[in-house]
């Protein structure tokens, strides 16, 4: 019996589960009560995809990133999103170099490992159309030539849902490149305590953390959860969930098959961080809302009345039929 060799070096589930679990370890000592958010971020990250945290100001989303980032040992920078953002502030430049005697290309802040893209919403539509083609295809496009990005390669966005004045919304082929969207909300008064109590332990605004691995074992760990089992009834589940939001009657415009490939590839992640090397109906619930909300477009009517993405998400996990959740 001959061992592929394309697996030799890939980690079992096991290996993948223990590093995702410092990690999220790591992150537990510098964010307060946010395990749902960090575990959903860290599970989009080992599924290869990008997150949008869609949120109001002030509840620790940039430190979340920046923690992510250092505990995952990847090259982090940070982009300020303002209306004036051109797409060269984002991909980079050709420069003329005088001693050389010819342009040069100096990579932009995408040029990097996990990087925050901070009140996306404020970015124009054609600099948003530079961050679609490097999420989408990890590789920027400058005057006709084209650069790969460094892999991996996360995009950790924030918008500010509360404020319109200066905002340019997201058009829904941007969201749906976002594998997940999450909210962090307000902490409860406990741990809003325990926030300021770090903070006067350290005596410093900035946070540091270790890195737990590095990007090179990123690779890797995203290597082997492509290896999970998924049962061909889960399969048929991710499907029908998201064949359900198309005929809502609040939805105008459906998920796409890509919202049922977030759900598989998200619980495949969320399987592995239980130790688990096959998927159950339990890890697709527990991404649906945050996988499939952003994908819908609703009816002005009901959009009008207040109906969000996430009530229909959350209505039709209570009546879509699931499998059984046994192996």
């Amino acid at each position: 019996m001959t061992t592929d060799r394309s697996t030799v070096d890939i980690p079992d589930v096991a290996e993948i589960g223990a590093e995702a679990s410092a990690v999220l370890s790591a992150l537990g000592t510098v964010i307060v009560g946010r395990d749902r958010t960090t575990r959903l971020a860290l599970a989009a990250v080992l599924a290869g995809g990008h997150v949008l945290l869609e949120d109001v100001p002030g509840l620790g989303k940039t430190m979340m990133a920046r923690g992510l980032a250092q505990a995952l040992g990847l090259d982090f920078r940070r982009l300020q999103c303002t209306p004036d953002l051109q797409p060269a502030d984002v991909t980079g430049s050709f420069v003329y170099d005088p001693d050389a005697r010819d342009f040069q290309f100096r990579p932009g802040p995408l040029f990097t490992g996990l990087l925050l893209a901070d009140e996306i919403n404020r970015t124009p539509p054609k600099t948003q159309s530079a961050l679609l083609e490097a999420m989408q295809e990890r590789q920027v496009t400058v005057e006709g030539r084209t650069f790969p990005l460094p892999a991996p390669f996360h995009v950790l966005a924030t918008a500010n849902p509360i404020e319109y004045e200066g905002t340019y919304p997201l058009p829904e082929a941007q969201l749906d490149r976002f594998l997940l969207r999450l909210d962090v909300g307000y902490p409860p008064v406990d741990e809003e305590v325990e926030v300021l109590r770090r903070r006067l332990d350290r005596r410093r605004e900035e946070i540091h953390l270790d890195p737990v691995i590095d990007a090179t074992r990123l690779r890797r760990l995203q290597q082997g959860v492509e290896l999970v089992d998924v049962d061909p009834d889960v399969l048929r589940y991710c499907v029908e969930l998201a064949t359900a939001t198309r005929r809502h009657r609040a939805v105008e415009v459906g998920a796409s098959p890509r919202g049922s490939q977030a759900l598989l590839l998200v619980s495949r992640a969320l399987a592995v961080l239980d130790g688990r090397d096959f998927v159950l109906p339990e890890d697709v619930k527990s991404c649906a809302v945050a996988a499939l909300a952003h994908r819908l477009t609703m009816r002005p009517e009901t959009w009008s009345s207040g109906t969000t993405g996430v009530e229909v998400v959350t209505e039709l996990l209570g009546t879509v039929p699931g499998p059984a959740s046994t192996k």
